[in-house]
């Protein structure tokens, strides 16, 4: 038995690995798409996901989900603001890496995490602890900081940061697995986005079209792009515990920060270094919190724990602020 579940722990990390790696790591993938604009990568992504994913669902024929949600107006509309704001941030994050801009998106990344925590604060009516508290305000003078690094406020981090911090708020109402809240966000995604690429194909501007049957191939890969680091990260969901992914979701943005400098090679002045620091020993504080906060029930059942074990799920908290953004993932 204590092989299986050491087997299984492996593969959830294995996959864990494999879908944060894959996140970080597609800023590669999005320059490979020109001369196609951002609104055009947009919206070929969002088609060619639905049709990804629905020939996923009719393999494992999961379809009880689709008449339920129908049957509920205001779940549907949940995940109608969840394609929305999806949409905003996907849309953003492809024309940042674009447009040179992969160390501010990876700082949306970062900064996440307090942004959901603030969230919870402010509409959730959430009770912070104190480390949690110096963690936002250490957060809030990074922002002040790079703003007066750049000039101006870090706008894209900030959208891509709000945006999927909202996505993950509506994501929690709604309660749908991975590949079906993937499957609903696209197929409300699909008919704006067909209607975009049939007026743009009528105007001869899609590139698709135009560029030939690789360029054409590679614009259609972006429904796997979307979904295959999607099935990874449901696969690590149910095998290791929440604070495991809570530290793995860093993996992301530390790659794509790398790949801004090293690779695209962004300039790093020291007041950005300077903020980015601050923005890191705020994670650091959060995360820290976070673990201690997880291991504090497993003191207090131990004498439980030696007549009937507990269920994994009791090492971590369920609020907002504890889980240190670690929703359902559909960014990137």
């Amino acid at each position: 038995m204590a092989a299986t579940s050491d087997g299984e722990h492996r593969t959830g990390l294995l996959n864990g690995f494999a879908a944060y790696g894959m996140w970080g790591l597609v800023p590669l993938f999005w320059p490979l798409l020109k001369p196609a604009g951002a609104l055009e990568i947009l919206a070929h992504r969002m088609a060619w996901s639905l049709v990804f994913v629905a020939v996923a669902l009719l393999f494992v024929r999961r379809w009880a989900w689709a008449g339920e949600l129908l049957r509920q107006p205001r779940r549907l509309a949940l995940v109608a603001v969840a394609a929305g704001v999806i949409t905003v941030n996907w849309g953003v994050y492809i024309w940042a890496v674009n447009a040179g801009h992969v160390v501010e998106a990876s700082l949306g990344y970062f900064i996440n995490p307090l942004v959901t925590i603030a969230m919870g604060v402010l509409i959730l009516k959430e009770r912070l602890r104190r480390v949690q508290w110096v963690a936002v305000a250490v957060g809030f003078a990074a922002v002040v900081v790079l703003t007066v690094g750049y000039g101006r406020p870090p706008w894209i981090s900030l959208c891509l940061a709000f945006s999927f911090a909202t996505y993950g708020l509506v994501k929690k109402k709604v309660r749908l697995g991975g590949v079906e809240s993937l499957a609903a966000e696209t197929a409300i995604q699909f008919l704006p986005a067909l209607g975009y690429l049939l007026w743009l194909t009528a105007h001869g501007g899609a590139s698709f079209a135009n560029g030939g049957p690789g360029h054409a191939a590679l614009l259609a890969s972006t429904g796997i792009v979307t979904a295959v680091p999607l099935v990874c990260f449901g696969a690590a969901a149910i095998r290791v515990p929440l604070s495991t992914l809570g530290l793995l979701q860093y993996l992301a943005p530390i790659f794509q920060f790398l790949l801004g400098i090293v690779y695209f090679h962004e300039a790093m002045p020291p007041e950005r270094w300077a903020g980015f620091a601050l923005v890191w020993l705020a994670l650091i504080l959060l995360t820290g919190d976070a673990l201690r906060s997880a291991r504090r029930p497993e003191r207090l059942t131990v004498p439980a724990a030696r007549a009937v074990e507990p269920p994994a799920s009791t090492s971590t908290s369920t609020s907002t602020s504890t889980s240190v953004s670690t929703s359902t993932r559909a960014d990137a």
